[in-house]
C-alpha cells in the first residue's frame, strides 16, 4: 500500500514554489468499498453492505438538512457550510446553489492514523495528457453506459480540445471493429466533455463494447497527446421475447468475440421493459453468479444464480418487473470469466431492452 504523489510547480505563487500533487491509483465507489467490507464480514453480502453504506449517507444528509451536525467518532464530521459575503447585514441572500455547501472534516484521530500508516511514493514528472477518469450516460445516470439516446459525460483532467484543430478529436471505437470521430458536443472543458454520441456499428449485435479517447494539443505548436479511458463502455441490447414461440437468441455479456459467450433463449414477459443483467465474480468460491437488476444503482434485484460452467440457467426476475424470468445459456464460461476479471474488475453489466415480439 502506498500513496503516490508528484512534485509540480505552483505558478500562482511569487516567488515560485513547488507543491505535491496526489496521483490516484484508481477510483473506488460503493461497489469497491462494499466488496472490501464484505470480505472482512462474511455474514454480510456485498449488496447488503452497499445498501447500508448508501442508506447511511442518505440519513446523514437528512440529519444535516434538519440542522444537526453529524459527528462520527474517530472518523469525520458533517455540517452545512456557507459561502456568501454580504455587503450589509440586511442584504438579500444569494441563491442556495451559491450560498450553501457541505463541510466534511476528518477527525484528528483519523488523520493521525493515516499519517502513522502512510507510505509515500514519489512519481517522476510525466507529460500533460488527457486523463478520462469516469464516463457516464446522462439519461440512465449509469457509469460506463454508451446510450445512443443519451449524452455521454466524460470527466477527468486536461480534457479540453479544439474542435477546429484537424488533429484534435474525441473518438469512440468498437473493441471488435468500427471507429467514429465525434462531432457533436454539448460542452468541452478541462474537466468535462459532454458528447452526443455517434456510435460505430460492429460486426455482430453482441459486440456492444467500446472505448473512448481524446486527442489534443496544449499549445499552438505542441505535440499531439492522446488519453484513453481505462474502462469499457457498453450499449443497450435489443431482446425480442415471445410467449407464443421460441424467440431468436440474443447474445449478451460478450466483448469482441465472433460468437457470444452468453445468449438469452427466452422468457415469459408480460410487457416491454428496460432492465439490466449482471455477472459477478465471487472471490470466496471463485465462481460467477448472474442476476437481473433494475435501472437504478442500489435498486431492486432478482436472486443471484451461481454459474459453474457452460449450460442453461434460469434467472428469476425482481419485484415489479414485467420479466418474471429469463432463460440463458452460457456457451463459453472460461472466456466470460477471463473477461469479467481482466476487463471489468469482477463485475460486468449489460442493459437489456426487452420487447414483446
Amino acid at each position: 500500500m502506498a500513496i503516490h504523489y508528484r512534485i509540480e510547480r505552483n505558478a500562482l505563487t511569487k516567488p515560485g514554489t513547488w507543491r505535491l500533487r496526489f496521483l490516484p491509483q484508481g477510483i473506488a465507489g460503493y461497489d469497491e468499498v462494499a466488496e472490501r467490507v464484505a470480505l472482512k464480514n462474511p455474514g454480510s453480502s456485498v449488496e447488503q453492505v452497499k445498501t447500508h453504506l448508501q442508506s447511511g449517507i442518505h440519513e446523514i444528509l437528512g440529519m444535516v438538512l434538519e440542522g444537526i451536525q453529524v459527528t462520527l467518532e474517530d472518523a469525520m464530521t458533517f455540517r452545512p457550510a456557507f459561502h456568501a459575503r454580504l455587503s450589509t447585514p440586511d442584504s438579500s441572500l444569494p441563491p442556495l446553489e451559491e450560498l450553501l455547501g457541505l463541510n466534511i472534516a476528518a477527525s484528528r484521530s483519523l488523520v493521525r492514523e493515516l499519517q502513522a500508516e502512510a507510505n509515500l511514493v514519489r512519481e517522476p514528472w510525466t507529460e500533460k495528457v488527457p486523463t478520462i477518469q469516469a464516463a457516464a450516460d446522462t439519461v440512465t445516470r449509469l457509469n460506463n453506459v454508451l446510450n445512443p439516446e443519451g449524452v455521454l459525460r466524460l470527466t477527468g483532467n486536461n480534457l479540453a480540445f479544439d474542435t477546429e484543430d484537424p488533429e484534435s478529436r474525441c473518438v469512440l471505437a468498437g473493441t471488435e471493429s468500427g471507429s467514429e470521430e465525434q462531432s457533436q458536443f454539448a460542452e468541452i472543458t478541462e474537466r468535462e466533455v459532454l458528447v452526443v454520441p455517434r456510435i460505430p456499428v460492429q460486426s455482430h449485435p453482441w459486440n456492444n463494447e467500446y472505448t473512448v479517447s481524446i486527442t489534443t494539443r496544449y499549445t499552438e505548436h505542441g505535440s499531439i497527446r492522446t488519453g484513453t479511458y481505462g474502462g469499457r463502455l457498453r450499449t443497450p441490447l435489443e431482446v425480442p421475447l415471445s410467449a407464443m414461440m421460441p424467440p431468436p437468441e440474443t447474445g449478451i455479456l460478450t466483448g469482441s468475440a465472433a460468437t457470444p459467450y452468453v445468449v438469452i433463449m427466452g422468457g415469459p414477459p408480460t410487457g416491454d421493459e428496460r432492465l439490466r443483467v449482471q455477472v459477478e465474480h465471487n472471490l470466496q468460491d471463485d465462481l460467477l453468479s448472474f442476476r437481473l437488476i433494475d435501472m437504478r444503482d442500489g435498486g431492486t434485484e432478482g436472486l443471484p444464480v451461481p454459474v459453474t460452467g457452460n449450460g442453461v440457467y434460469i434467472l428469476p426476475g425482481f419485484t415489479g418487473s414485467a420479466v418474471s424470468s429469463l432463460d440463458i445459456r452460457v456457451d463459453d464460461y472460461t472466456a466470460l470469466k477471463t473477461m469479467v476479471l481482466n476487463d471489468y474488475a469482477g463485475s460486468l453489466v449489460d442493459i437489456l431492452d426487452v420487447r414483446m415480439a
